[in-house]
C-alpha cells in the first residue's frame, strides 16, 4: 500500500507534459472578456489587430498606448498625433457613418458614451461588431483607460509605462496646488449658446485639482446651457475659454461691459486651446497645468496682494 501511495503521489513525467500541454492549449484559446465603461461586457479571441475608434480622444489615446498601429480608422477632427491624420475617417463623432465603419472589418470599435449617438453605436453591434464603450469623466480615469486599451490591443508595456508617467506627473501637480485658496471659475466652451461644464465633466475634476470651484459645478449635464444672467448672479472670480484652437476666442471679451463681475473687474479673463483641454488624453495634464496657473494669476490679482 506504501508503494501505492508513493506512485500515486509521483505522477510519470509524461502525464506532467500533457498536463501542461493541455492547460497552455487552452490558455491560447481562451477568450479575453473585459467589462467597459457601459457596464457590458466585451469578448474577444486575441487581442485587436484591427481598430476604429469613434472620438479623436480615442485615437489620441490608442497611439499613446503603443497601438496607434492598429488604428485603421477615426472620425473628423482625429489630428494627433500627426499620424492620426492620414488614418481613413468614418464621419464625424456625433454622426456616424456606419457603412464606413463595417467596410473596415474591425475587430474592435471603441465608443464615446457621452459623444458618440448611441443609437447608431447600438447598431453597430447589431452588425456584429465588437464594441468597447468608454467614459472616462475624471483624471484619474485617464491613466485606467490607457492600460484597459494596452490589455485590448496586446500593448501592456507600453500602455503600462504611459499610465505610471501619467499617474506620477497627477500626483506631483494634485501636491503642488493643495491648499491654495479657492478660486470661482466660470469655464465657457461657446458663446451662442452660452454652454458651460458640468459637474460630472472631466475639466471639473480638473478645476478641483487647482483649487478653483465651477460655479456650474452643482449641474448634472456635461455641458449645459446657461444664461449670462446666471453668470452674473454667481460672479466668478476668472472666466476660462477654450473656442477653437490656440488662438483667443474674440467673443471672451464680450464680458467686458460688465465691469461689476469680479473676473472683469480684475481681468481674470483666460484662454486655453481646447485639444489639451477638452480631450480626455495624456495631454490634459498640459491643459490643467495652463489651468493651475491662470487661477494662480487671479489669486495674485487680489486686492492687497
Amino acid at each position: 500500500m506504501r508503494h501505492a501511495a508513493l506512485s500515486f503521489g509521483r505522477p510519470r513525467p509524461a502525464l506532467v507534459s500533457l498536463c501542461a500541454a493541455l492547460l497552455v492549449s487552452t490558455a491560447a484559446y481562451a477568450d479575453l472578456l473585459f467589462k467597459d465603461d457601459s457596464g457590458q461586457e466585451v469578448r474577444l479571441k486575441t487581442p485587436a489587430k484591427r481598430i476604429v475608434t469613434l472620438a479623436p480622444h480615442a485615437a489620441e489615446s490608442l497611439y499613446a498606448a503603443g497601438a496607434g498601429d492598429k488604428l485603421v480608422g477615426t472620425v473628423d477632427y482625429s489630428d494627433y498625433p500627426a499620424e492620426a491624420k492620414k488614418v481613413p475617417r468614418v464621419g464625424g463623432y456625433s454622426r456616424l457613418d456606419l457603412e464606413a465603419v463595417a467596410a473596415l472589418k474591425p475587430d474592435l470599435v471603441l465608443a464615446w458614451e457621452s459623444g458618440n449617438n448611441m443609437t447608431q453605436v447600438d447598431q453597430l453591434k447589431a452588425l456584429g461588431l465588437t464594441v468597447y464603450v468608454s467614459q472616462p469623466n475624471t483624471i484619474d480615469n485617464i491613466a485606467g483607460q490607457i492600460e484597459r486599451l494596452g490589455q485590448l490591443a496586446g500593448t501592456e508595456a507600453v500602455a503600462n509605462a504611459t499610465a505610471d508617467r501619467f499617474r506620477k506627473r497627477l500626483a506631483s501637480l494634485r501636491a503642488s496646488n493643495a491648499g491654495k485658496p479657492k478660486v470661482r471659475v466660470f469655464y465657457q466652451i461657446w458663446k451662442a449658446p452660452l454652454m458651460t461644464v458640468g459637474g460630472p465633466q472631466i475639466i471639473s475634476d480638473a478645476i478641483r485639482i487647482c483649487g478653483g470651484e465651477n460655479i456650474f459645478g452643482h449641474l448634472k449635464q456635461m455641458a449645459p446651457n446657461v444664461t449670462v444672467e446666471a453668470v452674473l448672479e454667481a460672479d466668478p472670480e476668472a472666466i476660462i475659454a477654450t473656442g477653437m484652437g490656440d488662438a483667443q476666442p474674440e467673443w471672451l471679451h464680450d464680458w467686458d461691459p460688465w465691469t461689476r463681475m469680479t473676473a472683469v473687474k480684475r481681468h481674470n479673463l483666460f484662454h486655453i486651446n481646447p485639444d489639451i483641454m477638452q480631450r480626455h488624453t495624456p495631454r490634459i495634464l498640459d491643459g490643467t497645468e495652463q489651468l493651475c496657473a491662470h487661477l494662480d494669476t487671479a489669486r495674485r490679482l487680489r486686492p492687497g496682494k
